[in-house]
């Protein structure tokens, strides 16, 4: 579904962002890009959006290859970012133009009503707190129905509780048409949580260190002790690709399933 060959990125000041970047990531997967900063984790992800060129590589979807954003893909970033002058509906329909008003209206108040914002439509985006502004940037990526979302670290300026509940929401946005999700945090909870993959990055440049398959049922027990182990398999691969220069050859990653070690 999507795919990333050899993904390179020089910055014109010499700056090795990413080198290497070799993934496939199957339709209606979660995957989770986790690493410490640096590590070219947004870089990634604004490549496979269309919005940053790789200087050597290439990003495809469906077999065709990504050279701007594409319709297919939405992207979902820290803040919100709704549009102020716009109300919450307004937001939530923009890019909703070619479909019939009354199919907008009934995909935007289906869409607020899952994220337990009904009622919600006529507010002005001032008029949210932070977890329902970000609940409807969420609700309008998906509202398109598209086949990938990327988000960056949407939930990190959040408090806690907050977050947790908007992972959960979020999730359950997923199940209805299952696109594939790809996800940048800095939280291993986070990851654990939500993907089915966590792919661990390691800086300078940024490449694959470990692509540890979270492979736990949904609704996932945030307490119990296979969610303590994955939270361990990626916590002991985030510590080694940060305290680890060069630990493997040149194109081989660490996956726990093939039996390898730090």
């Amino acid at each position: 579904m999507l795919t990333m060959e050899t993904l390179c990125k020089t910055y014109p000041n010499g700056t090795k962002a990413l080198e290497q970047i070799s993934l496939n990531v199957d339709a209606g997967e979660i995957v989770a890009l986790v690493g410490g900063s640096g590590c070219g984790k947004t870089t990634l992800l604004r490549m496979i959006s269309g919005l940053e060129a790789p200087s050597r590589g290439h990003v495809a979807i469906d077999g065709e290859t990504i050279h701007a954003p594409h319709p297919a893909i939405g992207l979902v970033f820290q803040e919100a970012r709704l549009l102020p002058w716009l109300t919450v509906a307004e937001n939530i329909s923009f890019g909703l133009d070619d479909l019939p008003k009354a199919e907008q209206d009934a995909r935007v108040d289906e869409a607020l009503l899952r994220v337990g914002l009904a009622g919600y439509g006529k507010r002005w985006p001032r008029e949210l707190s932070g977890g329902q502004a970000q609940r409807v940037s969420i609700v309008r990526a998906l509202v398109t129905q598209p086949k990938a979302l990327l988000l960056d670290e949407p939930f990190s300026a959040l408090d806690a509780l907050t977050r947790e509940k908007l992972q959960d929401h979020l999730l359950a946005l997923w199940e209805t048409h299952r696109p594939t999700l790809v996800l940048v945090t800095h939280d291993v909870e986070e990851a654990v949580a939500l993907a089915d993959r966590a792919i661990v990055l390691q800086p300078k440049p940024g490449r694959i260190f470990a692509d540890i398959p979270i492979d736990l049922p949904r609704p996932r027990d945030r307490l119990s002790a296979e969610f303590a182990e994955a939270k361990r398999l990626v916590l002991t691969a985030l510590d080694g690709s940060i305290n680890q220069p060069n630990p493997h050859q040149p194109g081989k990653v660490y996956s726990p399933a093939a039996g390898g070690s730090f």
